[in-house]
């Protein structure tokens, strides 16, 4: 009795401040339209929790490119016109961090994603300084050193595959992908059977399911009392104690070693970059929590998003197979015409294969919800306003499977993004890596490995499904394929 009074209780309260809060923002500008949902849950209830960007698209079609909804207790403002997504991302006021419990609440404001304000810009400038010292820079000397770096793990990958053709897009790569990024962040190099790695492989690729924008706990963290969501909470919450950890032993290795620090990889970089900010101004920004969650930020987004989308290229190129024979041509006919390695400078000579990967980030948005921002402070768009504390949502599935900008959206045709001179051609709807001050800031490495793994993996296999395949896909921070064999049959030399 005593727990039904309480949840009353919480019911009526919320009620009241989803009124109050609808009713104070209101003034001379009105809110979007959308959905009203119920007391204390909002419209959560309604939200398709394994595909919430179906729901949402629903809701688009009903209220427009611009609707506003209560999860919970976070009002949120969804955008789905290109137009529009890119110039409220632009304003310092939509820089803020998406009001998320199990992201936000759990990492204190700490890290990249969940930072804003001086934390996030200096943080992220640190960052976007290291990765073009790194080579990601069109014209920075040690880009070749990535490449070499990216071209060692698809030996290996290229490798595994011989041993083992019958297997899932993801198992082909995590471990190889998930090494150029430890290379990069960390400085290490696990090996297949190294039972850290497994261990951070298992935790990084459970964890995602778990912190999605359709997760219950995001918006009414008091659930995570009840035992069901307690048990998803503290499993969280333990793996970043424990990955911390990891994270620890890893930089007082590097601290107690002879070898001068370099720089060459984040983790280098952090803590060159804290000696020299000892009485400065910036000091603050460089604690041991930050630098963990820092390099959780980097490692998980350079990994997680690169890997769903190398895995859904080849899942699309499994069920298309005229598509990937058309592929495969190109590659084989610029291999053999230029005799060099193909690199990201050769790119605007693929346009097949440059579409056929544009198409897949366009079919499958990696991240359909985008990633959302917090508002700062009130924001006028057009004849609304997002109100203070929203959380903004740049809608990509909606803009993406717009059948006004791109007919039959649902079947996989990368010739859409091919002018009529045969050359790639993207339009402004296109925005896969984002837009504005928090877009993705590994784009560039992301398509160095996008075009290394593609280009190596399908000269040598013939990728071939087996059955009919289910592409709906996995909903968490990402949408992921569903675990499928997939034969990567050897092609004749």
């Amino acid at each position: 009795m005593g727990l039904m009074v309480i949840f009353m209780v919480v019911a009526i309260a919320s009620a009241f401040w989803l009124w109050w809060q609808r009713r104070a923002a209101t003034g001379m500008m009105a809110l979007p339209p959308g959905p009203s949902g119920f007391p204390m849950f909002g419209y959560l209830p309604l939200l398709d929790a394994k595909a919430p960007h179906r729901t949402l698209a629903k809701l688009c079609v009903k209220y427009g490119k611009v609707f506003g909804l209560h999860l919970g207790n976070v009002y949120t403002v969804v955008l789905s016109d290109a137009r529009q997504i890119r110039k409220v991302l632009a304003m310092d006021a939509a820089s803020g961090r998406a009001p998320l419990y199990l992201t936000h609440g759990i990492m204190k404001g700490y890290g990249l994603i969940c930072a804003e304000g001086a934390l996030w810009k200096d943080q992220r400038r640190f960052v976007h300084s290291a990765l073009k010292k790194f080579g990601m820079h069109k014209y920075s000397e040690k880009r070749k050193e990535i490449e070499a770096l990216i071209r060692t793990e698809i030996d290996d990958c290229l490798k595994f595959i011989e041993s083992d053709p019958l297997v899932s897009p993801e198992d082909v790569l995590r471990h190889n992908i998930g090494n150029v990024i430890n290379s990069l962040v960390f400085g290490v190099r696990y090996e297949r059977d190294d039972p850290i790695w497994l261990w951070l492989q298992s935790l990084q690729e459970e964890g995602v399911k778990h912190i999605g924008v359709g997760g219950v706990l995001n918006f009414v963290p008091s659930f995570r009392f009840i035992p069901k969501f307690r048990k998803i909470f503290n499993y969280l919450l333990e793996g970043k104690h424990k990955t911390h950890q990891v994270y620890r032993e890893i930089i007082e290795k590097r601290k107690k070693s002879s070898k001068k620090l370099d720089g060459s990889n984040i983790l280098e970089a952090f803590l060159l970059e804290r000696s020299s900010t000892v009485g400065g101004k910036n000091e603050a920004f460089y604690t041991n929590q930050q630098f963990y969650h820092l390099l959780a930020d980097v490692f998980g987004a350079g990994l997680d998003t690169t890997l769903v989308t190398i895995s859904w290229f080849f899942m699309f190129m499994a069920a298309n197979p005229e598509e990937q024979a058309k592929v495969h041509k190109e590659i084989v006919e610029f291999a053999e015409a230029y005799q060099h390695p193909i690199d990201l400078n050769d790119l605007p000579y693929l346009p097949l294969l440059e579409a056929a990967l544009s198409e897949t980030q366009r079919i499958r948005s990696v991240v359909p919800l985008g990633l959302p921002h917090g508002a700062l402070r009130d924001i006028q768009l057009d004849d609304f306003i997002i109100p203070k504390g929203s959380m903004i949502v740049p809608f990509q599935w909606a803009i993406h499977m717009d059948p006004e900008t791109y007919p039959d959206p649902e079947t996989f045709r990368p010739d859409r993004f091919i002018d009529e001179q045969g050359k790639f051609f993207k339009g402004e709807a296109f925005i896969p890596f984002q837009t504005g001050n928090r877009m993705c800031i590994g784009e560039d490495l992301a398509k160095m490995l996008m075009l290394l793994f593609s280009v190596e993996i399908l000269r040598r296999f013939e990728i071939i499904a087996q059955g009919s395949l289910d592409l709906e896909g996995v909903t968490g921070i990402t949408l992921a394929p569903k675990r499928q064999l997939l034969l990567f049959k050897k092609r004749l030399e």
